[in-house]
């Protein structure tokens, strides 16, 4: 039997030729050739036990944060595991629990370019909050391309699947729904057996930027989106248009052919150059909001004397920049804990209603849309 020292390593069985002239060179077998090193001993839980002077239900109950312990004791048993590098069987604990706790994560919007979506601070917060907020529930997240095909996720042990903004022609929800994955994506899913969602109010948004504007005498607003055909896109055209109408102004709208700062800049320099120059800019295409400033300032306009500027963007330069650029967040902290916690609740509460939640968008209001005097 291999007792386990305090640092985790194996002591020699009693007997055992300790390592001296004879042995073997360890990357060298008899040949001449390169062996193999044995792993170490995995560390059990009857070790840490041993080792913390406790008994085995007890450092269990400390490591599963359950049972009435002092915290001393748990802190004690947490500590001997960590020092030893102690690590649970997963592969029982999902024999146990019947699930792998992996969660697949896609982004729709991006398929052409599947792994720039982290290029994007949207999408970058939204994916690290959703693997930051699974991992503190005991799930990890595993990344997937966008337009994923099924047999690149099929042999995979997924108790769920995060589509976030699924675009109209993505058929990997279809699928995954067919292979009786849960999924969790946007509105777009609502009804959907097997399918839940996490959304944020577009049409809410839309509305408090463009009445923020109008409250700031913005009479000819531009409003810049992407070419996409996502469930967020399609409604903030919608309540563009509705807003617009109400008001008794002119819809204009600029779209952007792809995503990224060039498109988008682009985008933004042709509703800035036409003959009718507009006195406002709604840029729901995310770019970076120094570029849109820089963009304004090549065309002549004064931010925000001739021109009022607000942006979709979690990107935090726009605090820093001349003047601070107003911007609309989509919060996407907030999505993911919602959607996490609506997870859990399906895989281990057994709640099977396909419903979903609206996460209000947050208005941070700057210099840049604040009319002077």
């Amino acid at each position: 039997m291999t007792d386990v020292s305090e640092q985790g390593g194996a002591t020699p069985e009693r007997g055992a030729k300790a390592p001296g002239r004879d042995a073997k060179a360890p990357g060298r077998d008899g040949a001449g050739g390169r062996g193999t090193v044995p792993p170490a001993p995995r560390v059990r839980l009857v070790d840490v036990a041993r080792e913390a002077g406790l008994s085995k239900t007890t450092v269990s109950a400390a490591l599963n944060g359950t049972g009435r312990l002092s915290p001393e004791v748990r802190e004690k048993a947490r500590e001997t595991a960590r020092r030893m590098g102690y690590r649970p069987n997963a592969t029982a604990r999902q024999l146990r629990a019947g699930r792998a706790r992996l969660i697949g994560y896609v982004v729709g919007e991006l398929a052409d370019t599947p792994w720039t979506f982290l290029e994007s601070p949207y999408f970058a917060r939204l994916t690290g909050a959703t693997a930051a907020t699974a991992l503190a529930r005991g799930y990890a997240v595993v990344l997937l391309p966008a337009g994923s095909l099924q047999s690149e996720w099929a042999a995979l042990p997924l108790d769920a699947v995060v589509v976030a903004d699924p675009v109209a022609d993505d058929r990997i929800v279809e699928d995954l729904l067919a292979a009786r994955i849960p999924v969790f994506s946007d509105r777009s899913v609502e009804g959907r057996p097997g399918a839940h969602w996490v959304d944020v109010d577009a049409t809410a948004a839309v509305g408090q930027a463009l009445d923020h504007l109008h409250a700031q005498g913005a009479r000819r607003p531009v409003l810049v989106v992407p070419d996409s055909s996502t469930r967020f896109h399609r409604e903030v055209d919608a309540a563009h248009r509705a807003w617009c109408a109400a008001h008794g102004l002119p819809e204009r709208t600029v779209r952007a052919a792809e995503p990224g700062n060039g498109p988008v800049i682009r985008a933004v320099e042709t509703a800035l150059g036409g003959p009718d120059r507009p006195d406002a800019l709604l840029v729901v295409a995310e770019a970076s909001p120094p570029l849109v400033l820089d963009a304004a300032r090549r065309h002549g306009y004064g931010v925000p004397g001739d021109l009022l500027l607000v942006c979709v963007s979690e990107d935090e330069t726009a605090v820093h920049t001349e003047p601070p650029v107003t911007t609309l967040s989509l919060r996407p902290d907030a999505v993911a804990e919602a959607g996490i916690a609506h997870l859990v609740a399906v895989l281990e509460e057994g709640r099977e209603e396909t419903g979903g939640a609206l996460v209000p968008v947050r208005l941070d209001v700057r210099a840049s849309s604040l009319r002077p005097g």
